[in-house]
């Protein structure tokens, strides 16, 4: 089967659809469709796409264009996204995606919280995609609509309390306090995170950042298989953000690696701050079924987080974290 050809056309389809419904809940289909085509499942995409698409909603209308003069005036103003979108898509037709990319990516990695990290997930799909094969023009209009997203959806973390760390990624996220108050939606428990503890600072080398970042993707996918009943949701984009960051890293110049690994631990331990349980679960070993296998019941059950952890558990690779996506898949309700 013609894979990139269907990842092509379930990508057009979906760009008809705006990045957000119902005020601030994201569009999924984007990142899910590009994990099941990655993963060996073209043949699917349809068929769920058709599912998925009866919950979005239309392509919101432009205002005005966001230019190189004004930009800093739209940054975070969701009102703008179709401004935004339209302005990378712009820049890409005109720019190697690459040069457009070095050019945000420090401009926007200080907002990444916002959208719940969903812009910075959706970016780090289309670049694996543009990465492991031919720029098409919908592959291209991806990368476009994820960085309008998280332009429009800019959203910094500032005034941290540092506190006491710990040398591993484990230990890090074993040490975030979680927040006082756990009630609300992501907007609101981000704004009460104030204290996180210091992970891996001294890091100065581009490549210690990417194993430092590796190890962080490792440990929260791991974490999910013991703490994902805190929210069996929200607490996939602990795993799901650093490894969207991971993913980008090679198509970034090495300058940026260490400011993103900065970015994406603030991102994990805020997550887990907001939405982790207060006692863990023992994980239970997957036993002898594949990598193929888990995700071939991600698919089965259908859910957007399930298939999206699922694909960064494979990433990860061993048994814990096929673990931690068969946990999720328990604990989450299948689409109706």
């Amino acid at each position: 089967m013609d894979t990139a050809g269907t990842l092509d056309e379930a990508l057009q389809r979906l760009h008809r659809s705006g990045p957000e419904r119902l005020g601030r809940l994201s569009n999924h289909a984007p990142m899910a469709v590009e994990a099941l085509v990655t993963r060996g499942h073209a043949r699917s995409v349809h068929r769920w796409v058709d599912l998925y698409t009866r919950k979005l909603e239309e392509f919101p209308s432009a205002t005005e264009p966001v230019t190189a003069a004004d930009w800093r005036a739209a940054l975070g103003d969701p009102r703008r996204v179709a401004d935004w979108i339209g302005y990378f898509e712009r820049e890409i037709a005109e720019h190697p995606w690459t040069e457009v990319l070095a050019q945000w990516w420090p401009r926007l990695l200080p907002g990444l919280y916002g959208g719940s990290t969903h812009p910075v997930i959706r970016v780090g799909h289309a670049v694996r995609t543009l990465l492991a094969g031919e720029a098409t023009g919908p592959r291209l209009a991806e990368l476009a609509h994820g960085l309008g997203y998280w332009a429009a959806r800019h959203r910094p973390v500032t005034g941290l309390t540092e506190l006491p760390g710990a040398d591993s990624a484990a230990a890090a996220l074993d040490a975030v306090e979680p927040i006082a108050e756990r009630e609300g939606n992501f907007p609101t428990r981000l704004d009460r995170v104030t204290r996180l503890p210091v992970w891996a600072p001294s890091v100065t080398d581009p490549d210690e950042a990417r194993r430092r970042l590796t190890e962080l993707v490792r440990a929260a996918t791991h974490r999910y298989a013991t703490h994902g009943h805190g929210e069996e949701t929200m607490l996939v984009h602990a795993a799901t953000a650093p490894n969207a960051v991971l993913r980008t890293l090679p198509a970034l110049p090495r300058t940026l690696w260490v400011p993103s690994l900065r970015a994406a631990w603030t991102a994990s331990a805020a997550v887990t701050a907001m939405y982790a349980p207060d006692t863990p679960v023992a994980w239970s070993p997957p036993g002898d079924v594949t990598a193929e296998e888990v995700f071939e019941r991600a698919l089965a059950h259908g859910d957007e987080h399930v298939i999206k952890l699922t694909d960064t558990a494979l990433d990860v690779g061993d048994e814990q974290a096929l673990a931690a996506a068969l946990r999720c898949m328990e604990l989450s309700e299948p689409p109706a």
